[in-house]
């Protein structure tokens, strides 16, 4: 008797989208994609493109299947990083910076990566850290914690690539907790 592979609750967070004018993707459409990739349960939050779902596919097949499709039906191409509710419960749980989180949560910034991080990512980061900005790697994530705002610092998206070594995207504490509350919900698909 074949056994079959567990569904499991997921995230997917996309790169670089609805920012500024700039990589314009509709909640509703990215919704009814994932749908197409036999996703359930599908549920955004805010517009810049955090999806929770479940699936029962492997990681690298669900990031590239949405980049896939995204890359066909939007003509954007953005990274797709993907993890599970445990793997997000542990980042919640490892974050370095509670009190700041606490405090300002928008300051404090999930960094993940599609590739774990070069061994020497954080050690780089903290050296290019001119604005006072706090960085920690837990496990696989970066922990930023953005003093003076993230729009101030030189820690770019560009540069976090290079120096991490493959495509990065931050969520803040807000978000995380949100994402982490949809994830707890099981809803049908749906938009917050």
């Amino acid at each position: 008797m074949c056994k079959s592979q567990d569904v499991t609750h997921h995230v997917a967070l996309l790169r670089g989208i609805n920012v500024g004018g700039r990589n314009r993707l509709p909640m509703a459409e990215l919704r009814e994609s994932c749908g197409d990739l036999g996703w359930s349960g599908v549920r955004t939050y805010i517009q810049s493109g955090n999806i929770v779902f479940t699936s029962k596919s492997a990681r690298e097949q669900m990031e590239a299947e949405l980049e896939r499709a995204i890359e066909e039906r939007f003509d954007l191409r953005v990274a797709v990083i993907v993890r599970t509710r445990e793997e997000w419960a542990a980042y919640l749980n490892g974050n370095p910076f509670p009190a700041a989180a606490e405090d300002e949560p928008n300051r404090v910034m999930l960094a993940l990566s599609k590739a774990p991080p070069k061994p020497d990512a954080l050690a780089a980061l903290r050296e290019r850290a001119i604005g006072g900005e706090r960085v920690e790697l837990v496990g696989d994530a970066l922990w930023i914690h953005f003093l003076n705002g993230a729009g101030r610092s030189k820690l770019s998206p560009g540069l976090l690539d290079r120096l991490v070594g493959s495509p990065v995207t931050l969520r803040n504490c807000r978000t995380l907790l949100e994402v982490n509350e949809l994830m707890a919900d099981d809803r049908g698909n749906a938009s917050v």
